[in-house]
């Protein structure tokens, strides 16, 4: 997780599409489980972050992503570094020790709590189950914005859907889906499978939402086809150049960067 704007992000004059309300209830959702391990993280993190926190840098730091959390002001390095502290002896996690973690830190005010739930969560991806995704779709749509989301499509739904294939049928859902991070989500999960990638239901994604005048899905279309152009470049191209009149200036810009 960085605290600087990732490839495809958005810019930080962008306002639309912040969403800071924690779902009261998403169906399929689990109450936070019990976990010792989670009590453990939990009561450390709550006493190392704080103790290093910066409040003139949280300042800049609410202010540049628009004011979507409050921060402590802890830069990227220095809060993987108090992260390390923070776990240094405690076992793997289990699925319900992953779920009670993430939720616990999501439901916390200040963001480094999700950040450090994300890079939890990149980090033990495959000691969870597909049944995790229920969880990770409340993560997208709790305090939603690019820095949690885009993190959490790539590296966490998309571990999930790569481990079962299964999941692609309800990332067919989910770019249907009002909620912008949602669709998005849909959009992105596939950014690391490089020859794995699903062309066909790539494309098919990047053209139900082709329509859309939302900033973050028309770069999130151009982001998907950008990153598939490294492993098939042709077939991005040739997508692209059929649908010229249906996708954004924007997503074609984007899919074409580098083409």
């Amino acid at each position: 997780m960085s605290d600087t704007a990732p490839p495809g992000g958005g810019p930080a004059d962008v306002h639309a599409g912040i969403t800071s309300d924690i779902p009261a209830d998403i169906s399929g959702i689990p109450e936070i489980p019990d976990s010792s391990l989670a009590d453990t993280v939990l009561e450390r993190l709550i006493t190392v972050y704080p103790a290093a926190g910066n409040p003139f840098r949280a300042q800049e730091m609410v202010a540049y992503m628009k004011g979507v959390a409050p921060f402590l002001g802890l830069r990227t390095p220095e809060r993987r570094a108090l992260s390390r502290t923070v776990l240094d002896g405690t076992p793997r996690p289990d699925e319900q020790d992953c779920a009670a973690v993430a939720l616990r830190c999501f439901a916390l005010p200040e963001r480094e709590y999700h950040y450090f739930a994300v890079d939890y969560l990149r980090r033990h991806v495959k000691r969870c189950s597909s049944g995790f995704l229920p969880v990770a779709r409340l993560l997208v749509t709790t305090v939603s914005w690019w820095d949690t989301v885009d993190h959490l499509a790539a590296h966490v739904v998309g571990g999930l859907v790569a481990a079962d294939a299964s999941l692609g049928a309800r990332m067919d859902e989910w770019i249907e889906d009002e909620d912008l991070w949602v669709a998005r989500t849909a959009l992105l999960h596939q950014l690391r499978f490089k020859e794995a990638t699903d062309a066909d239901r790539l494309f098919a994604h990047c053209l139900r939402r082709a329509a859309d005048t939302d900033f973050f899905l028309r770069k999130a279309i151009g982001w998907s086809l950008r990153e598939y152009a490294k492993s098939a470049p042709a077939e991005v191209r040739a997508f692209v150049t059929a649908n010229t009149t249906r996708l954004s200036p924007l997503s074609v810009r984007e899919a074409l960067k580098h083409l």
